[in-house]
């Protein structure tokens, strides 16, 4: 399968996940906060195990075609190249690839390569760093894997007053958060979240008054319950990360 090839696949399968992202997007809306993020994990999977089979059908058939052929060592050599690049494709059910993950097989690369037995070894480790490459650009255009570069450039890009006020200030409260959390879980009535936060009457209404004007939060109705929107799930979403991250180096 040629880049062409697979990249219109890409393309095919991101308009199929467009489709269900407003779908999922009017679902968020209404429902259990964790029967969306289940559906979400299983459609990341399914759709990555998706790529996942193009990518292992990729490397079957070129180094089928493309290996040395008179070379006694080729079968020996073909399952060795395809056990590697299947390992690095394992990196594509990730939500996010690192760095050090990458440079480890690039790394084994190197250590194949200075390995070779012959001159002949050259063309056959060319079309497997190409196939390498291949899958790098991949996770590129899938959007899980930048180079330190790219993530400090994305780092400078992001606009200050925007996350200030859209982000940072709303949550910036003890209350307004503990708000936030409990209405990911479920609904909360008035009622509820008075009692969660000990907070009464006007000085409530305030803190959800201010997660309501900036999309965190929706009521349902008119006095009806609160509940989180798909912004402010989004945003869960990566302080749960960040959290889970910050942990690990406490």
């Amino acid at each position: 399968m040629t880049d062409d090839e697979l990249h219109q696949e890409i393309i095919e399968i991101k308009g199929k996940l467009a489709e269900m992202h407003n779908d999922i997007k009017r679902l968020i809306e209404r429902s259990d906060h964790q029967h969306v993020n289940s559906l979400l994990s299983y459609f990341h999977d399914y759709f990555s195990n998706a790529i996942m089979g193009y990518v292992i059908e990729d490397i079957e058939t070129d180094l089928e075609r493309n290996l040395v052929q008179q070379c006694s060592m080729k079968d020996v050599c073909k399952s060795n190249f395809t056990e590697f690049l299947k390992n690095n494709a394992s990196l594509i059910i990730r939500q996010e690839v690192d760095e050090e993950a990458l440079s480890k097989h690039q790394s084994e690369l190197e250590e194949i390569r200075k390995n070779a037995q012959s001159d002949t070894c050259d063309i056959c480790l060319s079309e497997v760093t190409e196939l390498f490459k291949k899958q790098v650009r991949l996770m590129r255009s899938l959007h899980i894997y930048n180079t330190e570069m790219q993530r400090e450039k994305s780092i400078l890009e992001i606009p200050e007053e925007f996350l200030v006020k859209e982000v940072l200030n709303p949550l910036s409260n003890k209350h307004r958060f503990q708000i936030f959390k409990a209405v990911a879980i479920e609904p909360k009535t008035f009622s509820e979240l008075s009692e969660l936060t000990g907070l009464r009457g006007g000085n409530l209404l305030s803190h959800i008054r201010k997660l309501l004007q900036n999309g965190i939060i929706l009521q349902r109705h008119e006095k009806g319950d609160y509940m989180i929107t798909e912004k402010g799930y989004k945003i869960l979403k990566g302080l749960n990360k960040m959290h889970s991250m910050l942990k690990s180096h406490i």
